[in-house]
């Protein structure tokens, strides 16, 4: 079929690249967002799926917005069979969804009806999901509510960060959509209509839903602060200038694994928040709504990330200063 890829980020380049590699698909056109300022420098720069594109010689279309009379235009004009979307970042309007004869289809990176939005991997760890996936489906008017046409699933393991679970699904989704490519132009695709039970949303994760809340339990603390990374990135406050944080190891006194020097503690039970240097070179811990966690990074606001105990021998915070 000949196709027009839709996509953005860094998670939509497997699937651009699959699709160029598969000698079953000629991909006509990319579409993707428009060149952003990125990085400290806030340089412009092109989106991932742009830069392998342009690599690979494909036509790319990036209208401000999916409407523009010109961009409809030229989608009529390429005449695509089919249009798979991975992550483009932008809702598309009627005018555009009827164009290809087959529609358009979407790798959604959950096990739809769970998820819908634009950040079901985020909203997977935040909730402690043990299990998620991917899915292919028909993109339609509703909010990733169309028939799917094929799943496939990923443990949750304990330590995942949202860019390691998203690197995994980005691969084997990648597979995946392929594969229900090859199946509607062999006229065997049978898309399945959504579970009208199990339906969960997961809008935008915000730099403001990645604030760290001290006085949640510790488990909280780390979905949040994995499910920040490696973007927006986790944040917390100290000395009222802004620091981000991650990884976090929740830890209870006299646990195995635990340091020793947190036993020095006592009976003391650190407040949310409260910071704790154990020894000269040790660890650094700090209080949350049930036990503390042991910081792995701290970047305070303009610096390089640096080891929180390398951190903590600068800043050298005082007795019972606080992470706000």
């Amino acid at each position: 079929m000949r196709l027009v890829f839709a996509g953005t980020p860094e998670p939509a380049v497997p699937s651009l690249r699959a699709l160029l590699e598969t000698p079953r698909h000629e991909v006509v056109a990319v579409v993707t967002r428009p060149d952003r300022p990125a990085g400290r420098g806030r340089a412009v720069r092109p989106s991932p799926v742009r830069a392998l594109a342009d690599e690979a010689g494909i036509e790319v279309l990036a209208p401000e917005r999916p409407r523009d009379a010109a961009f409809v235009e030229r989608l009529s004009e390429i005449a695509p069979d089919c249009c798979p979307v991975v992550a483009y970042g932008a809702l598309l309007p009627p005018s555009v969804l009827d164009i290809p004869k087959h529609g358009w289809v979407n790798l959604h990176f959950s096990v739809l009806p769970a998820w819908r939005g634009a950040a079901p991997v985020q909203h997977a760890l935040l909730a402690g999901d043990d299990v998620t996936g991917a899915s292919v489906f028909q993109i339609e008017r509703g909010m990733d509510t169309g028939p799917v046409f094929g799943t496939l699933t990923e443990l949750v393991e304990p330590t995942d960060t949202s860019g390691d679970l998203l690197g995994r699904l980005s691969l084997a989704g990648a597979a995946l959509l392929v594969a229900v490519l090859d199946a509607i132009a062999d006229g065997r695709a049978q898309p399945v209509a959504q579970s009208t039970d199990g339906v969960s949303l997961a809008p935008k994760f915000t730099v403001a839903d990645a604030r760290i809340d001290w006085t949640a339990p510790a488990a909280r603390v780390d979905r949040l602060v994995r499910a920040a990374t490696p973007a927006p990135g986790a944040w917390t406050t100290f000395r009222e200038h802004r620091v981000k944080v991650g990884p976090v190891r929740p830890v209870r006194p006299g646990s195995p694994g635990a340091p020793a020097a947190l036993d020095a503690l006592g009976e003391r039970r650190l407040e949310p928040g409260e910071l704790a240097v154990l020894g000269t070179h040790g660890p650094v811990a700090v209080g949350t709504g049930s036990v503390p966690v042991l910081l792995g990074e701290v970047r305070p606001e303009g610096k390089a990330a640096m080891a929180a105990d390398a951190w903590a021998r600068g800043a050298r915070p005082g007795a019972q200063e606080r992470f706000q």
